[in-house]
């Protein structure tokens, strides 16, 4: 059995506690939160096993943690990750890596380092486990699309004011990153680039339309030019009533994809018997999805842990969506296209970026 520290208590935090109980090898033995009652109510839903503190170094004082899985808000991501890899355990951290890129590609050579001491870090995109995206993944690995040419990725959400009104750093730059690109589009970048590659170019819109409060936006349209020549188009918003499913169509030269609501809606060249049919989009999804996305990426972990591969998406893949963020933030603050490559190196990091209205 593997013991695992969940840092934060919150929804996000509740649900990796619930995959983790799913594993046969993963046990929650700590919860870490500072506001001590919040680790108090989820150890209480958890049989009471879990031992509760306020910090991190507390946890690993009081007993033999092997992993550690950060669920607290963006902003606080980047210090908690470099308490565990300096305390000598596994890594698992929520999406995005961090709300500064900068502090993000600092931590990035931490983990590098700490991948050849044979510590697994993870950050969490538990889509891209999701049977649908394996299958059109492989697909494209294996050149069953040709050349990819071109991507439409669309996620029509909605979030009431409720939602952002819940908690003071809901819709902050400092702690949120940003708004439907930074938190919720992330898995969609993260899924775009996993399917098309590095990107090259990106000249994007934000703009703030039907919340109030808020720092960030709540919608964001983008094109992107990738390396391999391939172009793309983005749009993302928690502004779209009653909120519709993400879908994300992938052409190419010998075939098209497309994924719905994370299930295969389209394949040509036909995926054979890749996708179950349960995975096919119109398929009754399970009531428990959210958990059973987490629980598969918890699957890639352990079998990392055990064999010394690594992870399927790494500090590294994590940046790198984190990167193509701060693209789009940065070419709609600036009215102009920006170079991926100059982000993501740091050009751009003395940059306050600001949302259109």
């Amino acid at each position: 059995m593997l013991n695992v520290a969940i840092v934060g208590s919150g929804i996000i935090g509740a649900n990796h506690a619930e995959a983790i109980v799913r594993h046969p090898r993963l046990r929650v033995a700590a919860l870490v939160d500072s506001r001590l009652t919040a680790a108090e109510a989820l150890a209480a839903k958890l049989g009471g096993e879990p031992t509760c503190h306020l910090t991190l170094v507390e946890a690993f004082a009081a007993q033999p943690i092997d992993l550690v899985a950060i669920c607290t808000p963006s902003g606080l991501h980047v210090e908690a990750a470099e308490q565990t890899l300096k305390a000598g355990a596994h890594l698992l951290v929520e999406k995005p890596l961090d709300t500064d890129l900068a502090k993000a590609r600092a931590f990035a050579k931490v983990a590098a380092e700490a991948e050849t001491r044979g510590l697994v870090c993870a950050v969490v995109s538990q889509h891209r486990f999701d049977p649908a995206m394996a299958a059109v993944h492989r697909a494209v690995r294996e050149g069953r699309l040709g050349r990819i040419t071109s991507a439409v990725v669309s996620m029509p959400w909605w979030r009431d004011q409720a939602y952002y009104d819940s908690a003071d750093w809901r819709g902050t730059w400092a702690f949120d990153g940003g708004g439907a690109v930074a938190n919720q589009g992330i898995h969609l970048v993260d899924q775009m680039l996993a399917l098309l590659g590095r990107p090259d170019e990106v000249y994007a819109r934000t703009a703030l339309v039907c919340h109030e409060g808020i720092e960030v936006e709540d919608l964001a349209v983008a094109t992107i030019r990738f390396t391999s020549g391939a172009l793309a188009v983005l749009h993302a918003t928690t502004g779209a009533h009653p909120g519709l499913p993400v879908r994300l169509a992938l052409h190419g030269t010998a075939g098209s994809a497309v994924l719905h609501d994370d299930q295969l809606e389209y394949c040509s060249p036909a995926l054979d018997d890749a996708v179950p049919q349960e995975e096919r989009y119109g398929a009754p999804k399970p009531a428990d999805g959210f958990v059973t996305g987490h629980l598969r990426q918890y699957d890639d972990l352990v079998e990392a842990i055990d064999t010394g591969r690594p992870p399927g998406v790494r500090v590294e893949d994590g940046l790198l969506a984190l990167a193509f963020v701060r693209s789009v933030y940065v070419s709609a603050t600036l009215h102009r296209p920006v170079d991926f490559g100059q982000v993501l190196d740091g050009a751009y990091d003395n940059v306050t970026v600001t949302t259109q209205e």
